[in-house]
């Protein structure tokens, strides 16, 4: 039987996608090895949202070199976003790779099936269910629109197909992923959007939680704010990416509002959603960010208080406009200082905010086991860890906090609930 290897990084779309392309050899008759050296395909699915994440997709390349020559009947293939729609030059600097292909693609050189299982063979009771590919905002920074396309939506009754099986499989929780998944639907027949999705979603018997990320704040409307509030099963978390605090840097990045929008709409979902968690993106070291700028980010998030807050460093992407029209003037151990700052900050925020569930008792959703404790996390996405002689694999249980921190809580089981 023939065997597959596929190494991923990069966001949760890669992720799923790279779930859909082990069904697919799996389908195929594959079997799955854990090691490059055992297969006969080795897929490399890559990032190249960050320099970093590009080096080791890169690197990754670079080292299967000298493997894959000495074994010619090796297949090796590259997917994700260091693949364009011109691979001319990739197949140039590597010529030792068989195959490119797009993100969201499979493999060009063996025929797809007219009814192929893109779903993962053994679920976790949380798993990524994509529903729109693609982005049509074009920030400055950003090199997914000319990697993955324009927006392209799933039908409703095909994702609503989808879960279906997935719960029947298992799953209990579902993370609905997309560029940008508050443009889900503009482009489909009826124009359905993601709140009429959820709608369908929630009526799904076995499931348990519905999530969705990654939103727009241009895009985010109030009947989806209220779709949250309203469906049971979809939980009180949001990614809702900032990016600045200075509005002078928001209109360079072309994100399409400015910060006193985003204020207001933070504060609307937290008028409706009592109780909402929510976690943001912010990049620092934009081209001519001044101090004064950069402070105006930190006095935002000061202001609002996220959950959560993922920062990184601008670095140019070639092919977006940012790398084309501005200059990367911002000096790389100023950008490292602003990064500190704001993750000192949050750090701060982060404790607060998880100090105040000593004591409380939270619901979650058991993943995974390991080290002796059992892990799962709240609706609000929070990672909650406890010890139990009990078997809660796949289960819920109501633990109650005993010690807390920025980025986790640990407890015991209330047996009282």
């Amino acid at each position: 039987m023939p065997s597959y290897h596929i190494w991923t990084i990069g966001c949760q779309m890669n992720k799923a996608e790279s779930e859909r392309l082990g069904s697919f050899f799996e389908h195929l008759g594959y079997r799955a090895t854990d090691a490059a050296e055992n297969a006969d395909v080795i897929l490399l699915n890559s990032c190249v949202v960050r320099q970093s994440a590009e080096n080791r997709a890169v690197n990754k390349i670079r080292a299967l070199q000298s493997y894959v020559r000495a074994h010619p009947d090796i297949t090796l293939a590259v997917t994700g976003c260091l693949v364009n729609s011109d691979t001319t030059r990739l197949k140039k600097d590597f010529p030792y790779v068989d195959f490119f292909f797009k993100p969201g693609d499979y493999p060009p050189w063996l025929e797809r099936p007219e009814t192929t299982v893109t779903l993962p063979q053994n679920p976790a009771p949380a798993t990524y269910v994509p529903i729109i590919q693609g982005c049509d905002n074009f920030c400055a920074y950003c090199i997914v629109p000319h990697r993955r396309g324009r927006e392209r939506s799933r039908p409703v009754k095909e994702i609503v197909c989808e879960v279906r099986e997935l719960v029947r499989r298992g799953v209990r929780e579902v993370t609905l992923l997309g560029q940008n998944v508050d443009s889900y639907g503009h482009d489909l027949p009826d124009k359905p959007d993601l709140a009429d999705l959820l709608e369908e979603l929630d009526i799904i018997d076995g499931l348990v939680r519905i999530r969705f990320l990654t939103n727009h704040p241009k895009d985010m409307s109030d009947k989806l704010i209220d779709a949250i509030a309203r469906l049971d099963k979809v939980c009180e978390w949001i990614s809702l990416p900032v990016q600045s605090g200075s509005d002078d840097i928001l209109k360079m990045m072309r994100r399409g509002y400015t910060a006193a929008q985003y204020r207001r709409l933070v504060k609307r979902i937290r008028h409706t959603v009592p109780g909402v968690a929510l976690s943001t993106d912010v990049i620092v070291g934009f081209p001519s960010e001044t101090e004064a700028q950069f402070q105006e980010t930190a006095h935002l998030l000061s202001e609002l208080r996220f959950d959560n807050v993922h920062v990184a460093a601008y670095s140019p992407r070639p092919g977006t406009s940012a790398a084309r029209e501005l200059a990367d003037d911002i000096p790389l151990v100023v950008k490292k200082e602003r990064l500190n700052v704001i993750e000192h900050l949050q750090e701060k925020i982060a404790a607060e905010i998880n100090g105040h569930l000593l004591g409380e008792t939270v619901e979650i959703l058991v993943e995974s086991r390991a080290k002796g404790k059992w892990q799962g996390r709240t609706r609000t996405g929070k990672l909650v860890f406890f010890r139990d002689s009990h078997d809660y694999l796949w289960k819920m249980a109501n633990v109650q906090i005993g010690k807390t921190s920025p980025w986790s809580l640990q407890g015991s089981v209330d047996t009282s609930k």
